[in-house]
């Protein structure tokens, strides 16, 4: 008999109480829970997460040192990288998880050092930048204590192949199959245009060194965790390995990377500052306009454009708050 332990950070009521019902229906245990101790993870199978993407990072960067699957139940869409199923579908495969038919998925993740701090693993990537937008980096990185290059750039991105389709992708990075045993750093918008993404082995040892910029400088781990920043990060492959529900014997990764493709030449195609309101409306929304420019800090006029612009290609949806009609909400389609 499976036992599923389930966290919906969002709180949907709604779609919370649409789970339960399944899953009692189908006689199976559970226990909804805020926080995951040891001795729930030794009673659960694994954990039902309903959110989105961010969603499902917020609940590995608590959990990962318990080693329990995730299974991401999307409320809004079927299915995205991380989220393996839509809210409506579920109900459809609840008698499937019950008898124990599914697959977990080990994808790499990374461990990131700063000077003075240590995060939780980057299922995605790992990004540097200026705290403010259009201030130029300057850093040399090394990999396995071996100079690559010194460059000027906006800022950089690690990621892993999971993590590739994402903010790396929308830089110019390259799209990476989930199983190769790789790494990808990628240089975003450098002063040298023969700069080029960078494709390394999964067990190299990365350092970010002499890093200096007009402004400080954070890293950003996974769009969840922010820390300002010295001189010095390292990067490499962490012990502790994202694992993830799969209930499909065939792979949805052709799929999924045929849509990433379709994203991709919309955003080659757009401002950096759109690009920056995407990735930050993916990572951190649904936001107002008013939290929008205080999170991306670009001028009033530049923020307008790049709504108008995400709005017109149906990469961003619009709604009216909740607790205030008269203001509007931006998300991610």
């Amino acid at each position: 008999m499976i036992n599923i332990l389930i966290m919906s950070p969002r709180r949907s009521e709604r779609a919370l109480l649409s789970i339960l019902e399944s899953l009692r229906e189908n006689a199976i245990k559970f226990r909804t829970v805020d926080e995951i101790s040891p001795a729930d993870a030794e009673w659960g199978d694994f954990v039902l997460t309903l959110g989105n993407d961010n969603d499902i990072l917020k609940t590995f960067h608590k959990i990962f040192k318990l080693n329990i699957p995730i299974l991401g139940v999307n409320e809004n869409e079927d299915e995205k990288f991380l989220t393996e199923i839509g809210l409506s579908k579920l109900r459809q495969v609840i008698p499937q998880i019950s008898k124990g038919k599914f697959d977990v998925e080990e994808s790499k993740t990374l461990t990131v050092k700063t000077d003075t701090k240590e995060f939780p693993p980057a299922v995605n990537e790992v990004a540097i930048f200026p705290h403010r937008s259009a201030t130029l980096l300057e850093y040399t990185l090394k990999v396995d204590d071996e100079e690559i290059w010194t460059d000027s750039s906006d800022g950089l991105i690690i990621a892993t192949p999971t993590g590739s389709t994402a903010y790396a992708m929308s830089t110019g990075g390259p799209m990476i199959l989930p199983k190769a045993n790789v790494f990808t750093i990628v240089s975003v918008n450098s002063l040298d245009i023969t700069r080029r993404p960078l494709i390394i082995p999964e067990d190299s040892k990365v350092k970010i060194d002499n890093i200096v910029s007009r402004l400080q400088c954070e890293i950003i781990v996974d769009g969840v965790y922010r820390s300002k920043i010295g001189r010095i990060v390292e990067v490499s492959k962490s012990i502790n390995p994202a694992r993830l529900i799969r209930l499909a014997k065939t792979s949805h990764t052709a799929n999924k990377m045929a849509k990433k493709i379709i994203l991709a030449r919309d955003l080659l195609a757009m401002s950096p500052s759109a690009k920056l309101m995407l990735k930050t409306l993916e990572y951190e929304g649904p936001l107002s306009r008013r939290d929008i420019l205080k999170k991306t800090m670009l001028p009033d006029r530049t923020v307008s454009l790049a709504l108008s612009i995400l709005l017109d290609r149906g990469l961003v949806k619009r709604r009216s708050s909740l607790r205030d009609g008269r203001e509007k909400m931006y998300s991610p389609v």
